[in-house]
């Protein structure tokens, strides 16, 4: 849409980050999402679109849309491999600055987009999960703590058991393709607006109601032996 053209330049003469690397001075950029129009993947779009830059989301076309018409539309599914992401065009078809990933959960996926992107982007974002370390006894969670054993590449499912090594899978295929150029966030619980999970309101309610608190607990007990003992007389 030529608001990179610097970038694009950069990228052809082979000099992104990592790949003889030069830096390039431009406040704008081009950014493609995997994902993009729910929670977490909606909140990086509207923050990179106040910021100015140019967002291009990558998703399936079924959830609802909410982002703003300036954003642009690439449909596909990631579930199909190589063939589902044909809207990103082939080699040699559309660059962009930085991909951030927000759907990624099997290796299917994940390494049909590296494949497909590797040479089409300066950066590749990929967001794991603080799952990839398991449940840590040790607190807090830092990035010296052992991952889980990978997941292997056919498995499919997701679900408690497999998320976490499903995310350690995906975060080695990324760093084989993109090597410096990858970025690997790892975040913890994430709540805030748009969660379809509602796991926020849901704690915040427990904790209005006094739930799991020792002493609300014991007051609760007390009033339901007093109810069973009044319905007894």
């Amino acid at each position: 849409r030529g608001k990179s053209a610097a970038f694009r330049r950069q990228f052809a003469a082979g000099s992104w980050p990592g790949t003889h690397c030069r830096a390039v001075d431009t406040a704008v950029m081009e950014i493609l999402i995997l994902g993009g129009t729910q929670f977490i993947g909606r909140h990086v779009a509207e923050a990179l679109l106040r910021a100015g830059h140019a967002v291009t989301v990558f998703t399936r076309g079924v959830s609802p849309d909410p982002l703003p018409r300036e954003v642009e539309r690439l449909h596909g599914d990631r579930d199909a491999g190589a063939a589902g992401l044909a809207a990103l065009g082939g080699a040699g078809g559309r660059r962009w600055d930085a991909c951030v990933d927000v759907s990624g959960y099997t290796p299917r996926q994940v390494r049909a987009s590296a494949e497909a992107l590797r040479d089409r982007v300066g950066r590749y974002v990929y967001v794991s999960a603080v799952m990839s370390y398991g449940d840590a006894r040790q607190r807090p969670v830092t990035e010296d703590h052992p991952q889980l054993p990978p997941a292997a590449d056919d498995v499919t499912e997701v679900d408690g058991q497999t998320y976490g090594p499903l995310k350690v899978a995906n975060e080695a295929i990324v760093g084989a393709h993109f090597g410096a150029r990858a970025v690997l966030l790892r975040p913890q619980i994430v709540v805030g607006p748009h969660d379809p999970t509602n796991r926020l309101a849901h704690w915040l309610q427990r904790a209005a109601l006094g739930v799991g608190h020792p002493a609300v607990e014991k007051h609760r007990r007390r009033e339901r032996q007093e109810r069973r003992a009044q319905r007894r007389l």
